[in-house]
């Protein structure tokens, strides 16, 4: 994670660890931070939504299907966006289902059939923060909550979506910490990873193998 660092500490930290891996992911990276890493690792690319420095040297990549990140609305993208590309970056294919939140439900019944395939799925959403139990209302798979800081006076700046979360009494719903996508992308491909190494789920057209 770059906030709290200088972007000089972030390019020689980013440095360091491609000196013994294949793979750099920065979180909370501001442009500034992404110009310094730029000067040590020139194929690094910053994902400005994500406000993430990635890099990627593999040779070849796997896509494994099964993840789906949600969120409510436009402004939940930034924690969205750094669970997709957490995900991806640790081999997983994620399908996408935004701008889908509980003022406009009808939007998440459009996206159910996609939903419906996956084998984990990451819902964001600030404000009441209704919207992962909705979806765990309507799934049988792990949804990993991400409650945001999107919202205003009683929110307490996603302390509300939290609790609410927390409280949810959809079966299966986990909840990480206010804007950790990094943290549920992570879960999510752990857990995405672990199934498709077994027998897929019938009725989910995943393969057995990634």
């Amino acid at each position: 994670m770059a906030e709290g660092k200088s972007p000089q500490q972030v390019a020689s930290i980013a440095s360091e660890i491609l000196q013994g891996s294949d793979r750099l992911l920065v979180t909370r990276a501001s442009p500034e931070a992404f110009s310094a890493v730029r000067e040590v690792v020139p194929d690094a690319s910053y994902r400005e939504t994500a406000r993430a420095i990635v890099a990627d040297r593999r040779a070849s990549r796997r896509a494994i299907p099964g993840v789906m990140v949600a969120c409510a609305g436009t402004a939940d993208l930034p924690a969205a966006s750094e669970a997709v590309v957490t995900a991806e970056l640790m081999d997983c294919e994620v399908e996408r289902a935004f701008d889908v939140g509980v003022a406009g439900i009808h939007r998440l019944f459009d996206s159910m059939p996609a939903i419906r395939r996956a084998r984990v799925i990451v819902v964001v959403a600030g404000m009441e923060g209704a919207l992962p139990s909705v979806v765990g209302g309507l799934v049988d798979v792990p949804v990993i909550a991400v409650p945001t800081s999107v919202g205003y006076g009683a929110g307490f700046q996603g302390l509300a979506a939290l609790l609410a979360m927390l409280n949810s009494c959809a079966p299966g719903v986990g909840v990480v910490n206010i804007d950790n996508g990094f943290g549920a992308g992570y879960l999510a491909a752990m857990i995405n990873r672990a199934a498709s190494a077994g027998t897929a789920r019938p009725g989910r057209g995943l393969d057995a193998e990634p």
